[in-house]
């Protein structure tokens, strides 16, 4: 009877162990994801492809962490030494017992949730979304570490305390390599306003008038050639309109005289074409408005 009372004693608390020992084992997989995680993204494991593997063990310890994070939840209500109700382990300082050191713990609940809740979702979600929540695994980890420390009736043994500070020391120093990285792109990498002038130098130019650096106004050597073409149909449709060419693509009438209102009417509407022209450009008129009006063109 005596050799039963330790069995039924240590059976009264086989929650309060359970709660303990499932948050111990949450914070090492937590650790160990983080950690993972974080040599997988700083690459020093090596630049070469990474096998699939790789990828899914930091998932796998991720996800193993919301398991026994879970555990050590639902362990805490199940006991009856504290007395965690559900108000107690979702809403922070609302405990009696520690209420500042379980605030931390529920806090870095809902960030694991969340960063699990992203990854399951990714192919879903834009890259931005999931980068922006997956960084949310630097304070997750503070504060985990955080409610172990101050919360765990465990934080005083020997063996817990060398594996809090030393997982606390290897997320320093990977944290410290990612950001010396992400630095050392920011310092190489271009500018926004630089690439906004790249952009603009590269891009192609629009036919028409250029202002070079000099303030001389230029054009392109397409477009002139356009403008060229186009003033010499113009030129060619009103001098056959006129009468003046026997040509068979004329399609005008066989006239022996020029006629004298079509070469007034030609001169006219070629005006806005004479203001455009440049000094490589051809005189555009063919006869002079004066010489038609005081009857000089002959026949």
């Amino acid at each position: 009877m005596l050799a039963m009372t330790p069995i039924l004693g240590a059976g009264t608390q086989l929650w309060w162990y359970t709660a303990r020992s499932g948050g111990i084992v949450a914070w090492a997989l937590l650790t160990a994801s983080v950690l993972w995680g974080l040599a997988l993204s700083t690459r020093l494991l090596g630049p070469r492809p990474r096998p699939n593997w790789m990828l899914d063990l930091h998932r796998f310890l991720g996800g193993a962490a919301v398991v026994f994070t879970v555990v050590h939840v639902v362990s805490l209500m199940l006991d009856t030494f504290v007395g965690f109700g559900l108000a107690e382990v979702l809403v922070p300082f609302t405990s009696s017992y520690r209420p500042a050191a379980v605030a931390w713990g529920i806090v870095g609940f809902y960030l694991l949730v969340a960063i699990e809740a992203t990854s399951l979702l990714r192919r879903r979600l834009s890259k931005r979304v999931w980068r922006a929540t997956h960084f949310l695994s630097f304070p997750l980890f503070v504060f985990a570490t955080a409610h172990g420390i101050t919360a765990g009736t465990d934080s005083g043994s020997f063996l817990l305390r060398g594996a809090l500070v030393v997982g606390t020391l290897a997320f320093a120093a990977f944290v410290a390599v990612r950001l010396s990285q992400v630095e050392g792109r920011e310092l190489t990498s271009p500018t926004t306003q630089e690439r906004s002038h790249e952009d603009k130098a590269t891009a192609p130019r629009a036919p028409g008038p250029q202002v070079g650096r000099s303030g001389e106004r230029h054009r392109d050597v397409g477009a002139d050639r356009w403008l060229g073409r186009d003033r010499e149909r113009h030129h060619e449709h009103h001098r056959r309109q006129a009468g003046g060419d026997r040509s068979p693509y004329a399609g005008g009438p066989d006239l022996t005289r020029p006629n004298l209102d079509g070469i007034a009417r030609h001169n006219e509407q070629l005006e806005p074409f004479v203001t455009i022209r440049d000094a490589r450009a051809e005189p555009l008129v063919i006869v002079d408005a004066g010489d038609v009006d005081e009857g000089k063109l002959t026949s």
